[in-house]
């Protein structure tokens, strides 16, 4: 028997994350780039943007299972 598949990622969802990562990278540059060891404005930038960038991904990633995870409990919980 066939089951219909939900998805639970829509394209509104996905706005909003993009927007909490963009924020996220943004605040977590502005921590990370006064800790760079370097007196070079690119390379202050460059690893700051690299590790706000990596630590941006894993925060989406952990936004993205929240997200999922959520709504398939909820739908759970009304069967």
């Amino acid at each position: 028997m066939a089951q219909s598949e939900t998805k639970y990622a829509t394209p509104a969802s996905m706005a909003v994350d993009a927007i909490l990562v963009l924020a996220f990278f943004a605040y977590l540059y502005s921590c990370v780039a006064p800790h760079v060891p370097s007196n070079d404005p690119k390379m202050i930038r460059l690893w700051g943007a690299l590790c706000a960038a990596c630590m941006s991904g894993v925060f989406w990633l952990c936004v993205q299972m929240f997200r999922v995870v959520f709504r398939a409990q909820r739908e759970a919980g009304r069967k």
